[in-house]
């Protein structure tokens, strides 16, 4: 076989990088952190989907006790009820956890729930043997990694810190989408809610710190099935190349 396709190339070394789930130099740790808006947009969004998802129960709570003096217990919808909320937020952020890191995406999008692209791409190379050392046992890639960890414990600490507001949000103004209640009045400065209007299309894919056209796609993939399906390919190490 011979040399190994530029672009493949970079494409390896870079999703090395991000993958390995180990922290570099420091400088660059600092940008690969999660930013407050990011931690902002996700909390609002896993919020406001597992309150979607229970908002149609027609449920009806029974609160309170019958006293001697006569009173009722009162009935309160559950769809309105405390109890909706505190159901909702019980483990909201370790549903972050589900979340995995998107390093061909830019921005806030390379948070998303499901395998990336780059895992599957360096999971593809294993199968058909191609060695490929992320410093990590294969048992552990799917372990969360650095930044969605860290992206966790951010959403906790927010949520503290928070909490009033958003309980202000859903008993007086669920009209108004969560994220703009929370993020751009409350927790965010207004230049830095940039993240909060980055919206998934599906063409918002990096290569190389810029995007990719679809036939720069096609012809990645086309090199990638070249290197791996040639007989007698040799394996390689992300690090030898």
């Amino acid at each position: 076989m011979g040399p190994v396709p530029l672009g493949m190339l970079l494409f390896i070394l870079t999703m090395y990088g991000a993958c390995a789930g180990t922290m570099k130099e420091e400088d660059d740790d600092t940008e690969r952190l999660p930013s407050k808006c990011e931690v902002c947009k996700l909390l609002s969004l896993e919020l406001q989907e597992e309150l979607s998802r229970t908002g149609r129960s027609r449920e009806v709570l029974e609160l309170g006790q019958v006293l001697d003096t006569g009173k009722r217990k009162r009935h309160i919808p559950y769809s309105v009820s405390e109890t909706r909320l505190e159901e909702a937020l019980e483990n909201l952020c370790e549903r972050i956890l589900d979340y995995s890191v998107h390093a061909e995406r830019k921005g806030s999008l390379r948070y998303a729930k499901g395998q990336s692209q780059t895992m599957a791409t360096l999971k593809g190379l294993v199968q058909k043997g191609v060695k490929v050392d992320l410093g990590i046992p294969l048992e552990l890639w799917d372990e969360p990694s650095v930044e969605v960890t860290f992206l966790k414990k951010q959403c906790e600490t927010m949520l503290e810190e928070f909490e009033d507001v958003v309980g202000d949000w859903y008993f007086h103004h669920q009209e108004q989408p969560l994220q703009r209640f929370l993020c751009e009045a409350h927790v965010l400065p207004a230049a830095e809610t940039a993240c909060l209007q980055e919206t998934w299309t599906g063409n918002e894919k990096i290569a190389d710190g810029q995007e990719k056209t679809a036939g720069e796609e096609e012809q990645d993939q086309e090199e990638e099935e070249e290197m791996t399906d040639s007989p007698g390919h040799p394996k390689h190490d992300p690090e030898d190349l």
